[in-house]
């Protein structure tokens, strides 16, 4: 289904678009994300020894909170009441380096959304795991941050295949 942008008007300036006319449904969307970690990284991480606290735990409220508030960070986005929103963590030791992957789920009743705010809610609970534990590890990298899935609205149920 190809479909032109959406947020620019026949001047191509650019706008919000406007959602009055679409109808209220059930949105979900879940993204998720990677960092790879050291083994000392990911042995702090999991023994709450790192230096800055829990970082999981401070990661998955960094992630909800930015989730909340990504009409605040993405200019053209609408402001969304949710009726959920979590992020959950899997860990995947593999020898000196590990991942961690994040997973970021979004709930709302609303005209539009749940896309871009579960991207950004994943995006951040990584950068802060990053952030606590990078005196610890500069090796670490953030990759892999997609849409996982989605259902809601006109365009109706995604779900990725493949990584």
């Amino acid at each position: 289904m190809e479909q032109g942008f959406t947020h620019f008007d026949a001047g191509g300036n650019a706008v919000m678009v406007d959602v009055s006319a679409k109808d209220i449904t059930v949105r979900t969307a879940r993204a998720k994300g990677r960092i790879t970690v050291n083994e000392e990284t990911l042995k702090a991480i999991q023994g709450g020894s790192a230096a800055k606290g829990d970082v999981l735990g401070v990661a998955r409220i960094a992630g909800i909170m930015a989730a909340k508030r990504t009409a605040e960070l993405i200019p053209l986005c609408h402001p969304l009441a949710f009726d959920m929103c979590t992020i959950d963590f899997d860990i995947r030791e593999n020898g000196n380096t590990s991942l961690i992957e994040a997973v970021c789920a979004v709930k709302l009743s609303g005209k539009t959304g749940a896309e871009m705010e579960a991207l950004t809610g994943v995006s951040v609970a990584l950068l802060t795991v990053y952030d606590m534990c990078k005196a610890m590890d500069r090796t670490m990298v953030i990759g892999e941050i997609r849409l996982w899935e989605k259902s809601g609205g006109k365009t109706g149920h995604f779900i990725r295949t493949g990584l």
